[in-house]
């Protein structure tokens, strides 16, 4: 058992979390292809009134039920202290995708305890796809049990990445991908980290990796993958938390064939 607090209103804390996706999910819809505000908060780190709106829905609908949570959330709380349970949130992951009119984007909620991921949500509000997992429990994509990829080469593999905000890691992973290409039957740059590990966590992506991540990013997929019997390190073969800025998510035996080519996670030259 997980012993997850129960909500004000006598709701698991995964029908709180749920229903918060899919509310903020809604309101991205309602967004999606009409004009909108954007601003920049650095390069290529945009954020809309979409972002703003969902994060409004999701903080005032966690706060209400859990007072005495924290709740780290990229837009507007993306630096208080995590103690005891604390939700974490990104109410609109792929903005930039989203702008653009591109329609892979998604919610992001996880629940932790400490350094414990106890739960975790990613919502596709195109798709109506609901990734979430439990700790041990298992990965379910709406009602269905959900497995990492059983490839076992990565010349049979698709392999995902993105680039982030950082024009040093971004070079980084240019140069990562270019040494791949040839060696991985494609690539992708998926424009949506957390879509990203939720594609690993069914087997649609057979490997991703990044450079650059936050907390926010990362927590629900983290859980979604293990869960699901994946394997997620940092680059030097470490297992990841949700602090981990740089991953690699797999299977256990294509994980092992990147780190064999990338020598323990360093950033070929």
């Amino acid at each position: 058992m997980n012993n997850l607090p129960t909500a004000r209103s006598g709701r698991s804390a995964l029908q709180v979390a749920i229903a918060a996706a899919e509310e903020a999910g809604n309101i991205i819809l309602s967004h999606f292809g009409s004009q909108r505000q954007v601003k920049h908060k650095s390069k290529g780190n945009l954020v809309t009134d979409a972002d703003i709106l969902s994060e409004k829905l999701i903080l005032e609908l966690l706060k209400g039920e859990y007072p005495d949570c924290s709740i780290l959330s990229e837009e507007s709380n993306s630096s208080v202290p995590l103690t005891d349970y604390t939700w974490i949130v990104d109410p609109l992951d792929g903005t930039n995708n989203y702008t653009f009119g591109i329609p892979f984007f998604c919610v992001n909620i996880a629940l932790v305890k400490d350094e414990d991921i106890l739960l975790g949500i990613t919502y596709d509000p195109i798709r109506r796809e609901l990734f979430r997992a439990e700790k041990n429990r298992g990965s379910y994509l709406n009602d269905s049990v959900i497995q990492v990829s059983t490839k076992d080469s990565l010349q049979d593999s698709l392999v995902g990445f993105d680039l982030g905000y950082s024009h040093e890691r971004g070079e980084e992973m240019l140069d990562v991908a270019n040494k791949l290409w040839g060696g991985v039957h494609c690539l992708r740059a998926m424009g949506s980290s957390s879509l990203g590990l939720a594609y690993v966590a069914c087997g649609r992506v057979n490997l991703y990796f990044h450079r650059y991540l936050f907390p926010w990013d990362t927590a629900s997929g983290l859980l979604l993958i293990r869960e699901a019997g994946g394997e997620v390190t940092d680059w030097q073969g470490k297992p990841a938390t949700f602090r981990t800025q740089e991953i690699i998510a797999s299977n256990h035996v294509l994980h092992q064939e990147f780190m064999t080519r990338f020598a323990q996670g360093q950033a070929p030259t």
